[in-house]
């Protein structure tokens, strides 16, 4: 077996493990390496081709292959090293990975700390169990997605979208101006899924419907599919089956959620949030694991790409920090957890050493429970309030965060609540 031995490996080349290396590099005479199962780095950047990316985090908008470009230019110019074509298999014990591709076969890594940023994968109909007959042309979005913007290939006319993920409705936009037809996009839940803005820029500006409080009953056809049978739902989610309709479509697609792909974390015996799907972080990104750090979708799904970014350059410059000894391992670890109004916090731990080094802000983000108007957003420890703003508006589908100051913090835990103001 071909060995390698450098200070850190990072698992994924999409916009997390890109933006992880390039700034873990930058922070001293450090080997880094990517190992990206793709033929090229990018990851499902360099099928979104769509604008609105890097409009917070470079200040100007462009296309998904053209903020992916800008991480790959900044992660070559810095000196990180590109093992693309293989797969990671697992992540061993004592540091490192094993991973295989066509040319060296396995190959064992050897490294002082791993970077997860495997991103995420889209719920299937399998996850949903939709009755009705296995006929073509039932996709995920992000498949047609891929399809038709990397393979030049129309998945169909007449489509109806299950979900109001953004994908979804991205996929709902670039299928009308291909010339398909989009019935319907039809959500379960009594809100959006996904952004607002793409609600107004995908759907709303194609005239295409949004059908809330509704879902799929059932899919009809033999060899191709020939339509689907909608009905509204109750308070518990349940089908009104005597309120069906039939819509014809040749075509169904799934926007109904992402799950952070995380089979080499837990097979390595990392801890989970049930809440999640990723693994359980502190502010460094630092999982239950110390040698093992995580970012991106990997933990937790994110809404925005630029999000995805800072987040995984903090965890790659407390990647390098550890492999350089800078980043003590002792320390209380204060739980931060979901109060009234929220669904989920990360990272769900804060380390605090007794030398009190980690003088900085911890950034909180979290998720909230439901849409609602003008929304106080505070951080408590006790009855010591920590931090506190006041949004115009929430939505699910829209990521918060608060700062904190870890320097302040000993004893409970930490709740973040998001509660409606007048």
């Amino acid at each position: 077996m071909r060995e390698l031995s450098c200070d850190i490996v990072v698992i994924g080349a999409g916009p997390a493990g890109l933006a992880a290396a390039a700034a873990a590099k930058k922070q001293g005479d450090i080997r880094v390496i990517i190992i990206e199962r793709d033929t090229a780095p990018g990851g499902i950047l360099q099928q979104c081709i769509h604008a609105g990316f890097g409009l917070s985090y470079f200040n100007e908008e462009l296309t998904g292959p053209e903020y992916a470009g800008r991480f790959v230019a900044e992660a070559r110019e810095a000196g990180v090293e590109l093992m693309a074509d293989s797969m990671v298999l697992n992540i061993l014990p004592e540091g490192g990975v094993i991973c295989s591709n066509p040319k060296h076969g396995m190959v064992r890594v050897r490294a002082g700390a791993v970077v997860l940023a495997m991103g995420c994968r889209e719920r299937t109909r399998f996850n949903l169990r939709i009755p009705g007959t296995r006929p073509a042309g039932v996709y995920t979005a992000g498949s047609a997605q891929r399809l038709m913007n990397r393979q030049n290939h129309m998945v169909g006319k007449k489509v109806v979208i299950l979900g109001s993920g953004d994908i979804g409705m991205i996929v709902a936009r670039r299928m009308t101006l291909e010339g398909a037809r989009v019935e319907a996009v039809v959500e379960i839940m009594d809100y959006l899924a996904g952004l607002t803005r793409n609600k107004v820029q995908c759907l709303d500006d194609f005239s295409i419907p949004l059908m809330l409080r509704h879902t799929v009953t059932r899919i009809e056809g033999e060899r191709r599919i020939r339509g689907v049978w909608i009905a509204p739902v109750d308070e518990e989610k349940i089908p009104i089956l005597s309120r069906e309709t039939f819509i014809a479509c040749d075509t169904l697609l799934l926007s109904v959620g992402l799950l952070p792909e995380n089979e080499l974390t837990r097979a390595a015996g990392i801890e989970i949030s049930p809440l999640t799907n990723g693994p359980v972080v502190n502010q460094y990104m630092q999982t239950s694991r110390p040698d093992v750090f995580a970012c991106g979708n990997v933990v937790h799904v994110n809404d925005l790409a630029d999000n995805v970014s800072v987040e995984s350059r903090h965890a790659g410059v407390a990647a390098a920090g550890y492999v350089m000894g800078r980043i003590p391992e002792d320390g209380e670890l204060i739980p931060c957890t979901a109060g009234n109004g929220v669904r989920y916090v990360c990272p769900q731990r804060i380390l605090v050493h007794p030398a009190g080094c980690e003088d900085g802000p911890v950034r909180l983000y979290f998720r909230v429970n439901a849409p609602g108007g003008r929304t106080r957003l505070s951080a408590h420890q006790g009855d010591a309030l920590l931090a506190s703003k006041t949004v115009q508006g929430v939505s699910p589908g829209e990521m918060e965060h608060l700062d904190i100051n870890a320097a302040n913090l000993a004893g409970t835990g930490i709740c973040v609540t998001a509660e409606e103001v007048e």
